[in-house]
């Protein structure tokens, strides 16, 4: 299913698909898709535009969040800050844009935008810079494709304006996580923009659509998570992700989790209801790599996600709870992350962990 909008009756399955894709980071989404569906409701739906019609000349704006999660619970958006941002990057570059898109087709992110696309009549793009949720700016396609990240324009909740110039994607990485943190832990940033050329080239396509079917299945189907296994493999096997596969089923045992830098970072531990041994998941804004003892069982590019298991429903990091009972999928990346030069700044050795990565089978 490919639409070419989205509309009121959208929000709430674009959300809740986002967060099964976010692997648990992007925000939750629940204060952004209510202002979201006020927003449509009042203004009506906002157009969607495929990746592949976006005519050489046309000038694709991202737009959404930076900081950590956990904050964005706490420090709740007003809703203008995406509009904001977007007036403040026109009026700095003397340009205006053609097409808004996502950072990620994670949580809170992929909505954001439509705040900014609905205020000012705009098309939003149907895809996003990441498949997935990545917790660094130079992890997005748009920079590994080429696109450079700057200018770009920041703004906080009060309304704080700060524009930032540089051409490497790693020193903008650390210099708008840095501002996150100064600004309160959470910020809105219009960045990375690009020609349409560029966009057919460095956007994952179709992920808006598939997001808004894959919600709209965990909403209004019944059963648990291993009840609903079936179903949702079925999904992602007709997709460009691919392989679904469940990885564990136990209670969630331990939990450690802080902000730091301005990312949310720790590890979860799930003991097995089996009785095998315990499961790890680290996590940076997401859930980046499963161990069971030395084995690891999926790890970052691919994706991972924790299913409630009494209701089949996605659990974002920051909702994460002791005692939880839970499933752990392992989900294929989508084409773009499986090249090298993706894989030079998404696979697990980028992160720290000192494996390489193993595409799911």
């Amino acid at each position: 299913m490919i639409l070419d909008s989205i509309s009121t009756g959208d929000i709430a399955a674009l959300c809740r698909g986002s967060v099964f894709l976010a692997t648990g980071g992007g925000g939750d989404p629940h204060v952004c898709q209510l202002l979201v569906e006020r927003a449509l409701t009042t203004r009506g739906p906002v157009a969607l535009a495929a990746v592949e019609t976006l005519p050489d000349d046309a000038w694709v704006i991202p737009i959404g969040e930076v900081g950590a999660p956990t904050v964005s619970l706490e420090q709740l958006p007003a809703g203008d800050e995406p509009v904001l941002a977007l007036d403040r990057f026109e009026r700095h570059t003397g340009r205006r844009a053609s097409h808004l898109v996502s950072f990620e087709i994670g949580g809170a992110n992929s909505v954001v935008p439509l705040l900014a696309a609905s205020a000012r009549g705009i098309p939003l793009v149907d895809g996003d810079g990441m498949g997935r949720a990545l917790p660094e700016a130079q992890m997005m396609t748009f920079s590994i494709e080429g696109v450079a990240p700057t200018p770009a324009v920041a703004v906080d909740h009060l309304g704080n304006v700060v524009i930032l110039e540089t051409t490497d994607p790693v020193l903008y990485e650390l210099q708008v996580r840095q501002l996150a943190v100064a600004m309160g832990g959470m910020i809105f940033t219009a960045e990375h923009a690009m020609t349409g050329r560029e966009a057919r080239r460095a956007i994952v396509p179709g992920t808006l659509s598939f997001a808004v079917a894959l919600g709209r299945i965990l909403l209004g189907g019944q059963g648990d998570a291993e009840q609903r296994l079936p179903e949702l493999a079925a999904v992602f096997a007709g997709s460009q992700y691919g392989a679904l596969r469940p990885l564990c089923t136990g209670k969630l045992s331990d939990l450690d989790r802080r902000t730091v830098g301005g990312f949310d970072v720790g590890e979860l531990t799930i003991a097995p209801f089996d009785g095998s041994a315990a499961v790890t998941v680290a996590l940076r804004n997401e859930y980046l790599l499963a161990r069971r003892g030395e084995e690891v069982l999926a790890s970052v590019p691919d994706l991972l996600t924790l299913l409630d298991l009494e209701t089949a429903q996605p659990i974002n990091a920051e909702r994460l709870r002791y005692g939880q009972r839970v499933l752990l999928l392992g989900i294929g990346c989508p084409p773009h992350y499986r090249t090298a030069k993706a894989l030079a700044r998404v696979a697990p050795r980028c992160f720290g962990f000192d494996v390489d990565y193993t595409p799911l089978s």
